[in-house]
């Protein structure tokens, strides 16, 4: 295996707190009547998704992450704690784990990455649902695309190199390797796509409508998160 990407701690908060200032306004000014509508995670409407994610940054920045934490019966208990919770609580709590859970997840040396991401991702699946442009980019996705490359090492995903079209974030002007090479010396995979593709690709997204290639590996084989995702082990 080689050498793991270099790790900045400082980017989970980053895009956490870039992903607060930019959402946090749009939910703020939305009728509560929207968020009963259905999202891309199997069950879950725009309620349900920001209720997980809120009560992930909770569990983070509280240090209540005991064994079995996110998975899919942790995580629907949390939802279903808050079920009866006013929203504007409810997105007050989310604008704090938000604001609180970038240091916490620096610390924890890359096991929680993907903590930060899920929540990003968990964003856009918030603008999908309200059939708002740019679900998976905007201004944190430089910084998405960092934590993935770390989180696909990580996690071992097969490696791919990724050639990123259209507008390219700083860094990504180039093709990449993201994951780890095979054990047994297969080729790498490779991508050729944009990076909101890219995205939707890692995290398990519906790709309709999306134009990219894909060879040498599987949709199924690079799928970062479950549904509904388990942010992390």
């Amino acid at each position: 295996m080689t050498s793991a990407p270099v790790r900045d701690p400082e980017l989970p908060g980053l895009l956490l707190r870039t992903e607060r200032d930019a959402l946090l306004p749009l939910l703020r000014a939305t009728p509560e009547s929207a968020y009963d509508l259905r999202t891309a995670c199997p069950g879950w409407t725009v309620r349900h998704v920001l209720a997980h994610c809120a009560a992930a940054l909770t569990r983070v920045v509280e240090d209540r992450l005991e064994k079995g934490v996110f998975t899919p019966e942790s995580n629907e208990r949390d939802i279903e704690e808050r079920a009866g919770l006013p929203l504007p609580a409810l997105l007050d709590e989310l604008e704090r784990g938000m604001t609180e859970a970038g240091p916490v997840i620096a610390a924890a040396g890359g096991k929680l990455d993907g903590v930060a991401l899920g929540e990003w991702v968990h964003a856009g699946d918030v603008r999908e649902a309200w059939g708002l442009d740019g679900a998976y980019a905007g201004r944190g996705l430089p910084y998405a695309l960092g934590l993935l490359e770390g989180v696909a090492y990580r996690k071992e995903m097969p490696r791919t190199v990724v050639e990123v079209t259209g507008a390219e974030p700083a860094g990504w002007e180039e093709p990449r390797p993201v994951g780890v090479p095979s054990p047994e010396g297969r080729p790498p995979g490779r991508f050729r796509g944009d990076a909101p593709t890219l995205i939707r690709l890692y995290a398990n997204r519906p790709l309709v409508g999306t134009r990219y290639e894909l060879h040498g590996v599987g949709e199924g084989d690079l799928r970062l998160f479950d549904s509904p995702p388990k942010l992390d082990d």
